[in-house]
């Protein structure tokens, strides 16, 4: 291995790097960086590195399956900053990477604004203001009505624990023009949504065109404020939404990609949530499905391409299969009782997502991987993005889980 002390980082390397100055002694405690190579727009920027094997493929599908990795020869100081989460993979393809060397994650309570406060975005509201005094310092909420956002402000300014009331974080209209003057944003905008009874098959890429043109201006608006916290899109489709704010964050005024808007891991969708959260329901109600309590995984976008594996261990493909289509057509099935389909979406996907996410707690959500935002099971860490690493899957379903990136892919 090789290391280097660069702009006041230590780096480490599998060959010899050029440009960084001498070598120094191995590193053998605080942050440590392993710069990797990509492609600026389609490749991951930074993440943390969970396997050796990592430093060879960091970028594609392989990062969430041991067994498909390649091992990379490193030695005990590597190994033991692997282990204690100290190693943080920088795609070097990427403008602006040598930034990440000093920037220090935040620590404390987060600033929260959401933007557009309809059926989704007050229910996301309400679970965030009762559960997330722990991780949030206030919530801003902004709205095309200025009636909707006073009615929440009143309503959510009324929600309190007698005798101590600062315990959970105060909810406050926000203008657009400061919409992200925050440290987490939440996009919940969303327009065209069919209405109950509509013969539209697929729902959500039916908002596609809409939501996407919303995004397209906020991504843009994020990019002049320079923005550096995290973008969480939760409209639908989420998975699509979340690489339209990444690609467009990073075009100049006459639309050519530049990459100084937002980093691909500043962007997470959040989707993944309720569909996982359906296959529970649907695995408490039949014996056969029950392992996925225990044992099971959901991946993928939400919607179409979506793949729930019954268990990682005992891996039934017939039992996986049938569990994925109950849990894709869940959302048809409250739309046939005659209501939208949108509290276990807001919560499961939204507010209780969000918080884990917050906590630095293992939860689902869209990570870039593969060019596209890929549903999995992920925390945040003080190295970065850690995506779970299973040690193997069946080929099956690594199948599936590259049919979903083929699907995501062919969207955008």
């Amino acid at each position: 291995m090789y290391y280097y002390s660069y702009k006041g980082a230590h780096l480490v390397s599998l060959t010899p790097l050029d440009g960084f100055g001498p070598p120094i002694a191995p590193v053998t405690e605080g942050r440590l960086f392993a710069p990797v190579p990509g492609d600026a727009v389609l490749d991951r920027g930074s993440f943390r590195i969970g396997h050796p094997g990592q430093l060879l493929a960091p970028h594609g599908l392989e990062v969430l399956d041991a067994s498909r990795l390649t091992e990379a020869e490193v030695d005990d100081p590597t190994l033991a900053a692997i282990a204690e989460g100290r190693l943080t993979a920088v795609n070097t393809g990427r403008p602006g990477w040598e930034e990440l060397l000093t920037a220090a994650p935040k620590s404390g309570k987060r600033r929260v604004n959401l933007l557009a406060i309809g059926d989704v975005g007050s229910t996301l509201l309400t679970g965030l203001k009762l559960l997330g005094g722990d991780v949030i310092s206030s919530i801003g909420i902004c709205d095309l009505s200025d009636q909707i956002t006073a009615r929440w402000e009143f309503e959510m300014g009324q929600v309190a624990l007698p005798w101590d009331y600062d315990a959970l974080p105060e909810v406050e209209i926000v203008s657009p023009d400061h919409i992200f003057d925050c440290d987490v944003f939440v996009f919940v905008a969303s327009k065209g949504i069919p209405p109950v009874g509509s013969q539209v098959k697929d729902v959500r890429m039916a908002q596609f065109e809409a939501n996407a043109s919303i995004v397209k201006h906020y991504a843009r608006m994020a990019r002049d404020a320079r923005f550096q916290g995290l973008w969480c899109a939760v409209s639908d489709p989420v998975d699509s939404l979340a690489k339209t704010a990444y690609l467009e964050s990073n075009r100049d005024e006459s639309g050519v990609w530049d990459g100084k808007g937002l980093r691909p891991e500043q962007i997470q969708g959040f989707g993944l949530g309720v569909m996982n959260a359906r296959a529970a329901y649907y695995a408490k109600r039949d014996a056969r499905l029950s392992s996925f309590l225990s044992e099971g995984r959901s991946f993928g976008p939400h919607g179409t391409g979506l793949f729930i594996a019954n268990s990682i261990q005992n891996y039934d493909e017939a039992l996986s299969q049938e569990l994925t289509h109950l849990t894709v057509t869940a959302n048809l099935k409250m739309r046939e009782l005659g209501f939208k389909p949108y509290v276990a979406p807001a919560l499961s996907s939204g507010a209780l997502s969000l918080l884990l996410a917050l906590r630095g707690e293992w939860h689902c959500g869209s990570v870039f991987l593969d060019g596209i935002y890929m549903g999995v099971k992920n925390r945040f860490t003080t190295a970065g993005i850690e995506t779970e690493l299973l040690p193997h899957m069946p080929d099956a379903l690594f199948g599936h889980i590259r049919e979903a990136a083929q699907h995501l892919k062919e969207i955008l």
